[in-house]
């Protein structure tokens, strides 16, 4: 079976779009312009979102790389994300977000990018957002900066039962990783390349965003939040549709708990 990440670096040529002067006296076209950044947008099933996403990324983020990990689709997901003229990574079968994810931050590993931000391909994350993530974690020297939805008012917020488990889990994130974040279920984040090569060696699995989070806290990676506004899903569905369920949050504090006893054992970076 061929190598994903190998077919697609064969096909990366293109280089990232330099921002004139006047664009590079702004603090967030100075971070982009500085720094090599891919964006990996995780698609499953995302044929309807993928035209407006890749045509708002080319017009928000025109001077970052992007890449379309396609995680094993039903529908026509690469098809159309490569008549789009995008950088397909293409799953043999679904791996789930955190492998989807991973994959790219894999590619963005070996590819020797800066920075690489993952934006959903549900069209949840506003591609508007991504300079000022980037601008974010450059600016406060972080390893992981979430675009969080809880600090600013407006936007997409989700259900009233899905922000209640939203905040028990912050609470339990803080108990055992120190910092209270707002969103930790948040998929809208720009990570730091020494995060970058840490996460893609292991990744969460089962509950990647939130496990990942505090993944980096233990490791004595500096964590942030960048207040960003979501949309709601136009198309297709979520793929944690259970965290509606008392039993999907039990599972995820518990697996959060575990970890900690883990790299307990393990120790921190130094």
């Amino acid at each position: 079976m061929s190598d994903p990440l190998a077919s697609a670096a064969r096909e990366h040529g293109r280089e990232a779009p330099t921002a004139g002067p006047a664009a590079r006296s702004s603090p967030v076209a100075a971070a982009l312009a500085a720094r090599r950044v891919l964006v990996v947008v995780p698609a499953y099933n995302e044929a309807d979102s993928l035209p407006t996403l890749i045509e708002e990324l080319r017009t928000h983020a025109p001077q970052c790389d992007f890449v379309v990990v396609d995680d094993g689709s039903r529908d026509d997901t690469r098809k159309v994300a490569e008549r789009l003229g995008a950088l397909v990574v293409a799953l043999p079968f679904n791996l789930g977000i955190g492998g989807a994810v991973q994959c790219g931050l894999r590619y963005a590993w070996r590819q020797g990018y800066d920075v690489c931000v993952q934006c959903d391909g549900d069209g949840q994350h506003d591609p508007a957002e991504v300079g000022p993530l980037v601008a974010a974690l450059v600016a406060e020297e972080a390893d992981l900066a979430i675009g969080s939805r809880f600090l600013t008012a407006g936007g997409f917020r989700s259900s009233a039962l899905r922000r209640l488990g939203i905040s028990v889990l912050s609470r339990w994130i803080r108990l055992f990783g120190g910092q209270r974040i707002a969103d930790p279920t948040s998929g809208f984040r720009a990570v730091s390349r020494p995060l970058m090569g840490e996460f893609a060696r292991s990744y969460p699995q089962e509950y990647p965003e939130p496990e990942s989070v505090f993944a980096a806290l233990h490791r004595g990676y500096k964590v942030i939040e960048v207040p960003v506004r979501m949309r709601p899903r136009t198309t297709g569905r979520s793929s944690i549709r259970a965290f509606d369920s008392l039993l999907y949050m039990v599972q995820l504090c518990v697996a959060i708990a575990v970890d900690a006893l883990r790299a307990g054992r393990s120790g921190r970076r130094d």
